[in-house]
């Protein structure tokens, strides 16, 4: 069976296998995780079951098929031109789809891949130079120091700020931010952060996100991204991304569908307000919707921390964006990988 084999070229830490069982036994003692993992892949089945990240609903078990994952690891390959023999790290959790793919990226396409333990600083104690990795916003930002010991880098798992953006502009890395979920098996668009010059000859297009090859989209009825992809998802997907199209290869992200706040007749898009207010806010910090007699619903702010004064004037806010409240809390509600989870951390502190 195709997945029961992998690419002559791929090491795992600089070690070259002849067998998938070679491999198993040196994840074994290397790994328990990523043993496990890879036993899955290896088995007959022809699916292997992954875990959402909850980060926009209850985490579940979903069932993805081999083969779409296999074409998921060559898109990336054949988008970022990375060939065998391509350098990479690997820095995240491999008990989620971001990390499992990394490895299956490897598998597939001949890397030499090397694994460290994911924290939020994972440069730290490395040295050596690297092709190619995938990082969430904090370990980016807790990496700039070294970053230049990776090529080219996609993030994923969270929004990169504007004041992160910013700093990137002087790295030599190339950086994309990723759109995707599991059921697309990580992302299916991508949007260059920094260096904006041509890629494969073309002149991106700043602030967009480019879809992969093989990938149509279009909207539905709520202004909400629909994906068909068909090498790597069995359905149509239907997203809650509100999004704007400006072709049929690039879209805009505007935020969540289910986060609209719709206060006194004016839809308030959280994520736009967010971005705003990343110029003066320097806390994590996030806007939610609650009841109000008058407005039907009224914006708050969120910031974690301790008390300060907060003021609007240089936001750029217009009068309908300014919170009418501000709360400080001193600490969010988190999924395992770190992500705010806006709805729980709301509940925690105002439904009690």
């Amino acid at each position: 069976m195709v997945q029961n084999k992998f690419h002559k070229n791929f090491q795992f830490n600089s070690i070259s296998f002849s067998s998938s069982d070679d491999l198993l036994a040196y994840t074994k003692v290397f790994s328990e995780e990523i043993h496990h993992f890879l036993e899955n892949w290896f088995s007959k089945s022809n699916v292997i079951i992954v875990q959402t990240s909850g980060s926009t609903g209850t985490p579940k078990s979903i069932s993805l098929q081999k083969k779409f994952v296999i074409n998921s690891a060559k898109a990336t390959g054949a988008f970022f031109d990375l060939q065998e023999n391509t350098t990479a790290l690997l820095c995240l959790p491999i008990q989620y789809i971001a990390g499992k793919l990394m490895l299956i990226r490897a598998l597939t396409l001949g890397w030499k891949l090397d694994s460290i333990e994911s924290n939020s600083n994972p440069l730290k104690k490395v040295e050596k130079q690297y092709d190619f990795s995938a990082m969430v916003p904090l370990q980016l930002e807790n990496s700039l120091s070294k970053i230049h010991l990776i090529k080219k880098l996609i993030v994923g798992g969270g929004v990169v700020s504007i004041s992160l953006q910013e700093k990137l502009q002087t790295v030599s890395t190339d950086v994309f931010a990723t759109y995707g979920m599991t059921e697309t098996i990580t992302h299916i668009a991508v949007k260059k952060l920094n260096h904006f010059a041509s890629l494969h000859g073309k002149m991106m297009i700043q602030s967009y996100y480019q879809t992969l090859p093989n990938i149509t989209i279009y909207k539905d009825d709520r202004n909400c991204l629909v994906i068909d992809a068909p090498k790597v998802a069995e359905e149509i997907v239907f997203t809650n991304d509100v999004v704007e199209l400006i072709s049929d290869r690039h879209f805009k992200w505007i935020g969540r569908f289910d986060h609209v706040i719709n206060s006194g007749g004016v839809k308030l898009h959280p994520e736009k307000i967010e971005e705003k207010l990343a110029k003066i806010i320097s806390n994590r910090f996030f806007v939610i919707g609650i009841p109000d007699e008058k407005l039907g619903e009224k914006l708050i702010l969120l910031i974690e921390g301790n008390q300060k004064e907060i003021s609007f004037e240089s936001s750029n806010l217009t009068k309908f964006e300014i919170p009418k409240e501000i709360y400080f809390l001193d600490q969010f509600v988190e999924t395992a990988s770190g992500k705010i989870q806006r709805k729980k951390t709301f509940e925690k502190f105002f439904t009690q």
